[in-house]
């Protein structure tokens, strides 16, 4: 009986590999091939799944493969296939939640620590050999002990960055289009505030919302002005969350204390005016990135991709109505 061919669209981690050699025939994207839905098309001809990251735009030029089941994003997002188009044509979308909920967390308080402290301004100063001393005044931050986080998004990753916000002392309140529960609350003393609220009240905000054009630009110049001057917005979530132009401009007058971004509006380019600002820490979409935890989404991607091709239910599909298609 032959084996399935699956279209690998880049590298990922052990386990991952191996199970899928074990059970498929691998076939590799091309390297420097152009990341086009026509080109995807062309490297996926006669096989039965794609096993994609977030930069792979997977639209109606790709799913309508004939022949093509399943499509496994090593991710959380999947703002990069078109699921409804998946479900037309009988196509299972999977994605990698849970395993990197806390390691996102852990990243998210990383930068607020950072901005807050102005490590990478300490840091470059060090590295310049422009160092002259202790001064009393040199590179003062703001202190996130005692201080209020708002969290923007209230899900699994907003509430453990909630927990460990709360191991700093610091006050929580959050915003969310749906209320977490009474329990959820109470454990982490956290309330519910609408967004323009929040932005007022809060000394650091942290993102974690999803992407799509429900939450574009959900931070532009209106919001930015809410904030208080000497407060740090924190995005881990999309780029395009943050209207990056408006932040540059409230950074570069000093109308917000500091930015720390592991995502970008254009991913992956990073605008000069962005990149040429002291205020802002800049990271490579890296929250999820231990050894571990992107070792767990790549074996959760591989177990996803291998159930739809047995023509099982994925662990974690996000198009169940798939399966009721006639």
């Amino acid at each position: 009986m032959s084996r399935p061919r699956v279209l690998v669209m880049h590298p990922f981690l052990e386990p991952g590999p191996t199970m899928l050699a074990e059970a498929a025939e691998v076939e590799r994207y091309p390297e420097g091939m152009p990341l086009e839905q026509e080109a995807i098309r062309r490297a996926a001809e006669g096989c039965s799944g794609i096993l994609s990251q977030v930069k792979d735009p997977i639209g109606e030029q790709v799913l309508s493969l004939p022949g093509l089941s399943v499509v496994s994003n090593v991710a959380v997002g999947f703002e990069n296939i078109d699921v409804a188009a998946a479900t037309r044509h009988g196509v299972m979308v999977t994605n990698t939640p849970g395993v990197l909920n806390e390691t996102t967390a852990d990243f998210a308080f990383t930068l607020l620590l950072a901005a807050a402290r102005r490590v990478p301004e300490g840091d470059r100063l060090v590295r310049s050999g422009g160092w002259t001393g202790w001064e009393i005044d040199q590179l003062l931050g703001q202190d996130p002990n005692g201080a209020t986080l708002g969290v923007v998004g209230f899900g699994r990753i907003g509430r453990s960055v909630a927990r460990r916000g709360r191991g700093f002392g610091m006050r929580i309140i959050y915003s969310d289009a749906v209320r977490a529960e009474a329990e959820v609350e109470r454990e982490l003393e956290a309330r519910w505030m609408e967004l323009p609220a929040l932005l007022e009240e809060a000394d650091f905000v942290s993102l974690h919302v999803p992407g799509g054009p429900d939450t574009r630009h959900l931070i532009g110049s209106p919001e930015l002005a809410r904030m208080k001057p000497t407060a740090g917005l924190v995005n881990t979530s999309r780029g395009p969350v943050v209207e990056e132009a408006a932040l540059v401009e409230a950074l570069r007058e000093r109308r917000s204390f500091a930015a720390a971004l592991d995502v970008f509006e254009h991913e992956p380019q990073v605008s000069r005016a962005l990149r040429e600002l002291d205020n802002v820490v800049l990271a490579p979409h890296i929250a999820s990135a231990s050894e571990r935890t992107r070792a767990r989404m790549s074996e959760m991607a591989a177990t996803n991709l291998l159930a739809g091709l047995r023509g099982e239910r994925p662990p974690n599909l996000l198009n169940p109505d798939v399966l009721t298609r006639a």
